[in-house]
């Protein structure tokens, strides 16, 4: 059993997105080991980037506050080695194509291995190009995730034939951030996966309350959550890490 199997095997899957860098790479490193204490099951970590066209204005101001405080693809490298040395969560980077071209395919695919990222999550990778990374995700053991949406229809059945370690299910259209209604879309998308493979599905996009997140668990194997997470952080800053310790163990407890 590899580790993103570990995450779905006990029960409901708690996970949480923050961007890396974001209030400091310091507090990032904090957020993560005290998450992984307080019940996340995998944490994905957001490499910041200027353009990031699937987030709403709540992670574009988080990945700004990130790029202005200095935050590099190698210092997060760095981050996630000291990381590395006392929590084995199984952790994601979640990036756009851009940030993984410029620093190479190859390398960064190779250098996710060394220091122990499980899996990467790039949203404007649409599943017709994933060989651009595919083949350098396979050389390393780095799962690339595969993101359904409720426009992806006819699309589904194919993405989910050939995905790897669980499916990314968006919830609902637009960009990231937080939503009232969460429509019965997700539950229709998940019923399509499963039919054609046995594969996790985790929710995410608007999730941000311990009633969203149980309702959510209801039908799916897991629950994303990152604006409302990443809301926290901007707000208490320096300051954040107490705060949301208490929310994702609230989450991860409406979930059990």
């Amino acid at each position: 059993m590899n580790k993103l199997q570990q995450v779905f095997a006990g029960g409901k899957a708690f996970i949480p997105f923050i961007t890396a860098g974001d209030p400091s790479l310091e507090i990032t490193e904090q957020l993560v080991l005290q998450m992984a204490e307080a019940g996340a099951d995998l944490i994905e970590l957001g490499i910041p980037f200027s353009d990031p066209i699937a987030e709403g204005p709540v992670i574009q101001e988080a990945d700004n506050r990130a790029l202005a405080g200095g935050a590099t693809t190698d210092k997060i490298f760095s981050m996630v080695e000291s990381i590395r040395k006392s929590c084995q969560v199984p952790l994601a980077f979640m990036t756009y194509v851009n940030p993984i071209f410029t620093y190479g395919t190859d390398k960064f695919m190779k250098k996710c291995k060394e220091i122990g990222i499980d899996a990467v999550i790039v949203p404007d990778v649409p599943f017709e190009e994933k060989e651009e990374l595919l083949p350098f995700c396979s050389k390393y053991d780095v799962t690339l995730i595969s993101m359904i949406a409720p426009t992806s229809n006819n699309r589904i059945r194919m993405i989910a034939s050939e995905a790897q370690g669980f499916i990314y299910c968006v919830s609902s259209m637009g960009v990231t951030g937080v939503r009232q209604e969460i429509g019965n879309d997700v539950e229709e998308m998940i019923k399509l996966v499963k039919e054609v493979k046995d594969i996790p599905c985790a929710i995410g996009f608007g999730i941000s309350t311990p009633e969203q997140a149980k309702q959510m668990a209801q039908f799916a194997d897991g629950v994303i959550v990152g604006s409302a997470i990443v809301k926290i952080i901007g707000q208490y800053g320096v300051d954040c890490v107490p705060q949301v310790v208490e929310y994702v163990r609230s989450m991860k407890n409406s979930i059990k």
